[in-house]
């Protein structure tokens, strides 16, 4: 992609150079993004630059910058077709190049191999897709290999078997959603897992997915063209079977909660309202706001592939577990596979542990029922 393509696929001469985007961007001064720099340098300058892999690399796709942009740009896409090139270049962290070809060859980013995908299932009597059934549970990449985040996918099983729904998973045939791989660049390992993922869909006759993580409720609804399945992410299923009374929760649990906006959730699909009725159907729960939620949630940098790239400085997810304990919060609560771990991270970076709990909704639901 040229000078010219970007700045027309981009909108660039749009711009009005206000600032709002590096302004807004929770990374920009922690790793001197100035994704405004960036933007202007092609559209005036028209000189394309690879910018220090600190820089390039530190953005998490949040969305922020194309929320608060009085033009409707997205910068954010902007800086991912420069991160594709970067990638054409090989200008990438080994980190990175290492998630992308276990990516292509095994499925998933974390170097394991296909055949320990279904392992978390161990004692659970789950269906398959061949057996036909309504939904497909989407596991996804982390919450299928992460022990941690194994945890989640166990007790999301449990609800929604409590609440009879008829759902089954693609065992080890499932593969990576992409959105990461997307977010970091690689365009046509992308295209190439949505070829692959739709042609599994059709196989089996998904209509209806449910997704443990944001990131795959976000690459499925927004990025597989029209793919002729309804997505839901699980947080938006549990509220309606409690609505319906299809869900009925009988445990009292007297914690103190504060919710955490995931990106994927919030900022770039809108599901904001879903996640706090879970949370507030739970007898016995005293629920917390953070000051900075909603649209204006700080992430946790776990996204655009920051789980397998360092930046230094500190964590947001350090700021955002600092202020979960100021408000007083005994749970912090949030519904995305890498907000979970980041944040149990931060909890041992900041010596908050056994001050402050990290779970996922799911989990905290689990317990009630």
């Amino acid at each position: 992609m040229n000078v010219q393509e970007l700045v027309q696929k981009h909108k660039l001469l749009e711009c009005i150079h206000c600032g709002i985007c590096t302004g807004s961007c929770p990374v920009a001064r922690k790793a001197n993004l100035n994704i405004r720099k960036y933007m202007r340098e092609v559209s005036v300058g028209e000189k394309l630059t690879i910018h220090p892999q600190d820089e390039l690399w530190s953005c998490t796709t949040c969305a922020t910058c194309g929320i608060r942009c009085p033009k409707e740009i997205k910068p954010y896409d902007f800086l991912i077709d420069i991160r594709s090139l970067a990638v054409e270049r090989g200008q990438i962290a080994t980190t990175l190049r290492d998630a992308l070809e276990s990516t292509f060859k095994n499925g998933n980013p974390w170097g394991r191999i296909r055949s320990k995908r279904s392992e978390w299932v161990q004692d659970l009597n789950i269906k398959h897709m061949s057996q036909g059934v309504d939904y497909l549970y989407f596991v996804g990449c982390t919450p299928a290999y992460d022990p941690r985040v194994q945890e989640v996918t166990k007790s999301l099983v449990k609800c929604l078997e409590k609440a009879a729904v008829n759902f089954g998973t693609l065992g080890d045939e499932e593969n990576c959603c992409g959105n990461e791989v997307y977010g970091i660049g690689e365009k046509g390992l992308f295209e190439f897992l949505v070829e692959e993922n739709k042609k599994l869909f059709s196989k089996y006759k998904v209509e209806k997915i449910i997704t443990s993580c944001p990131h795959s409720y976000h690459s499925f609804k927004s990025k597989y063209g029209e793919p002729g399945f309804e997505v839901l992410h699980y947080t938006q299923l549990l509220a309606e079977l409690i609505r319906n009374g299809k869900l009925k929760l009988s445990q009292r649990l007297n914690k103190t909660i504060i919710y955490h906006d995931p990106c994927f959730l919030g900022k770039q699909n809108g599901v904001y309202d879903e996640p706090r009725e879970v949370i507030k159907s739970i007898p016995g729960v005293k629920f917390l706001e953070f000051d900075r939620s909603r649209e204006r949630s700080i992430c946790c940098e776990g996204g655009g592939g920051r789980m397998w790239i360092d930046i230094q400085g500190e964590r947001l997810a350090e700021i955002r577990v600092k202020d979960a304990a100021e408000a007083g919060a005994e749970v912090l609560a949030t519904a995305c596979p890498f907000c979970l771990l980041t944040f149990e991270d931060a909890i041992k970076t900041t010596g908050l542990e056994g001050k402050l709990e990290v779970k996922d909704i799911a989990e905290i639901l689990f317990q009630a029922i």
